[in-house]
């Protein structure tokens, strides 16, 4: 068996953490890369989530790449960019890195509804997982883009079929929205920790 949509990142998400416990950066990103796929069965509803997504992942690898040593650990990207005093500017590892946990904290909620909510449709279920995570952070335009973008989402059933082609698809979801949040989780509490956790989109 060949596995889901989701075989990949649950796969990755054992091997996140170093031995001392500390969040490593190559295999958080792989992770969420490995998601991108996911994302891209919504079509256009989610083709800001994905745009968005990929520029961090690029942005986060970019720095750890020029320095695979000193940013084996992800929390070290920020520590260097708060010693700058560049931890807030919208360009920053910080942000890139505080926007893709959002986003990654939306993709669960979106996904927590769908096995939660099944009279649900597409575009409740997105909207729904909208207005818990990221809405709080957007300013209008960007609510507004969004709003109309969850109308656009794919039919239920249809969607569920491609992407449980193969495998035991609701199994896998149940585990990446059992597996993920924790993991999520520390993200946010680290950058709480330095104050940085409620930036909003500038």
């Amino acid at each position: 068996m060949e596995g889901t949509v989701f075989t990949p990142a649950l796969e990755g998400m054992k091997h996140m953490k170093s031995e001392g416990g500390e969040m490593l950066s190559k295999p958080f990103l792989d992770v969420c890369k490995q998601l991108l796929p996911v994302i891209d069965n919504f079509g256009a509803a989610m083709a800001l989530v994905k745009t968005d997504v990929g520029g961090n992942i690029t942005r986060l690898e970019n720095k750890y790449f020029s320095n695979p040593v000193e940013f084996q650990n992800l929390y070290n990207m920020v520590k260097v960019e708060v010693e700058a005093k560049k931890a807030d500017e919208s360009s920053s590892c910080t942000n890139g890195l505080l926007w893709l946990t959002r986003a990654m904290d939306f993709i669960v909620e979106l996904f927590v509804n769908l096995m939660e909510h099944e009279d649900w449709a597409m575009s409740q279920v997105c909207s729904e997982a909208y207005t818990k995570t990221l809405k709080k952070y957007h300013g209008w335009l960007a609510s507004s883009t969004f709003s109309v973008a969850m109308k656009l989402a794919p039919d239920r059933k249809k969607f569920m079929d491609v992407v449980g082609e193969k495998g035991d698809i609701k199994s896998d979801i149940e585990k990446f929205c059992a597996n993920f949040p924790p993991l999520l989780q520390e993200n946010h509490k680290f950058l709480a920790s330095l104050g940085l956790d409620e930036m909003k989109a500038k």
